[in-house]
């Protein structure tokens, strides 16, 4: 009876480390993951190591940032995107662009 409460015990203990610490480690590395797969052209970005920039050119490992107001342009691989900042909407510039023609038609 003693060994089957410690084995339970065990099992307990493990369980609320699970939920506790290493499910929600898990869940922010695939947001993290989605966010840096999902950059597109035009989104400002903020690196780890606190540069802003503006993407311009997204490949496979690798994102090409615009800084400053030079404009200075440099590579960084993804993983060192830290946050995105503005996301481009593609949604909204191709609804206003419909809405556009569609007043152009009419006239």
């Amino acid at each position: 009876m003693q060994g089957f409460q410690s084995i339970i015990m065990l099992v307990v203990f493990f369980l609320i480390l699970y939920f506790l610490t290493i499910r929600p480690q898990q869940k922010r590395e695939k947001q993290i993951r989605e966010m840096r797969d999902s950059l597109n052209v035009g989104d400002e970005i903020i690196t780890i190591g606190g540069i802003f920039g503006k993407v311009i050119k997204v490949k496979e490992d690798m994102v090409s940032i615009e800084v400053g107001s030079d404009k200075t342009r440099f590579d960084i691989t993804k993983w060192a995107v830290g946050s995105v900042i503005n996301k481009k909407e593609l949604n909204k510039e191709d609804n206003k662009k419909d809405s556009n023609q569609d007043k152009n038609e009419e006239k």
